[in-house]
């Protein structure tokens, strides 16, 4: 069973004392380098606009374009800390785990395209919706579509053809979901809130899931979607008389 997670607008510079046991290179390591070369030759205002972000982020933002690959890399799986990794909690892994996450999970990128856990990484910030030159104009998040798909497809293939989809929404258009499903099994768990008279995702709660979801299937070596029943995290569980066996209802109650 392969895992998708997305990537996260907070980072770090890895965390200090985690041993990894292989740094290994993205995939589309030429298209992020592509991609920063052209984002380093803006200048602050354009990044302000394209990132839809304060001057501060955007000045932060060119500096580590102009500096990318002179150093400071950092494990993907360490270097993001959103609420997601937050949950995922990698920097406790075991050799075993990281050689697991490795061979198991992708993380979806708008930099990078599709990275692993291992691969070293620059700290980065990058909106979906960036269209550039070297893309001919198209936004970021269709502009992977053509280069992700196959790509994508072919892990989950190599594997046992079941994908557990733990990405966000905003991240659905760097693929051609419509090919992905035709070709293998995807399995996307809905993390849902029980407000009484109707389910509601909250969004919070449903990236610290999706972290920690990624997290049990890791640490337990899970190959088969139906284990993923006993997963619990923050009084949410699995409700089998909600969903179907591509989309497993995990409901919280709310107090």
């Amino acid at each position: 069973m392969q895992i998708i997670l997305a990537d996260a607008k907070i980072m770090r510079d890895g965390v200090a004392g985690v041993n990894v046991p292989l740094a290994s290179t993205p995939l589309f390591q030429k298209e992020a380098n592509a991609i920063a070369d052209e984002m380093a030759g803006h200048d602050v205002p354009d990044i302000a606009r394209l990132f839809h972000c304060s001057t501060a982020i955007a000045m932060e933002n060119r500096q580590r374009f102009r500096s990318f690959n002179i150093g400071g890399k950092v494990p993907a799986v360490l270097a993001f800390h959103g609420q997601a990794y937050k949950y995922l909690k990698a920097e406790s892994f075991s050799t075993g785990d990281f050689a697991f996450a490795q061979e198991h999970l992708s993380i979806m990128s708008f930099l990078y395209g599709l990275i692993r856990p291992l691969d070293a990484i620059n700290l980065y910030r990058m909106p979906a919706d960036a269209r550039l030159h070297c893309t001919a104009g198209a936004p970021l998040q269709t502009w992977w579509r053509a280069r992700m798909t196959a790509v994508l497809i072919k892990r989950v293939k190599a594997d046992d053809g079941v994908l557990l989809d733990l990405a966000t929404t905003e991240f659905e258009r760097m693929c051609d979901w419509k090919r992905v499903e035709k070709e293998v099994r995807v399995v996307k768990p809905l993390f849902l809130v029980d407000k009484g008279l109707e389910f509601k995702t909250v969004a919070m709660y449903a990236k610290g899931c999706r972290g920690a979801m990624a997290r049990f299937a890791i640490k337990n070596r899970l190959t088969i979607p139906d284990s993923l029943k006993t997963f619990t995290v923050d009084d949410f569980y699995f409700k089998n008389d909600l969903g179907d066996e591509l989309h497993p209802h995990f409901i919280k109650a709310e107090h």
